[in-house]
């Protein structure tokens, strides 16, 4: 069943509006008569968490600006 409810309406009882999705159902949120976005349930469970997954993506720099000039020459 999909519904329709204005996005203003919505802000003020969301918690609502989720708890009453059922499978199957959605919730299409309107400004105007335009609908801006959707509210559907969950498909399942999230997958579990994998310790380490990110391991290597984050590098810390260092507090000085020296890296700017390095990595922005082309820019500059």
């Amino acid at each position: 069943m999909i519904r329709y409810v204005p996005i203003k309406e919505a802000s003020g009882k969301l918690a609502e509006l989720v708890k009453s999705l059922a499978p199957g159902d959605e919730i299409v949120l309107t400004e105007g008569r335009q609908a801006v976005a959707r509210l559907a349930p969950s498909s399942g469970d999230l997958p579990p968490r994998q310790p380490g997954l990110l391991k290597g993506k984050l590098h810390i720099i260092d507090d000085s600006d020296d890296w700017i000039a390095e990595h922005f020459k082309d820019y500059m």
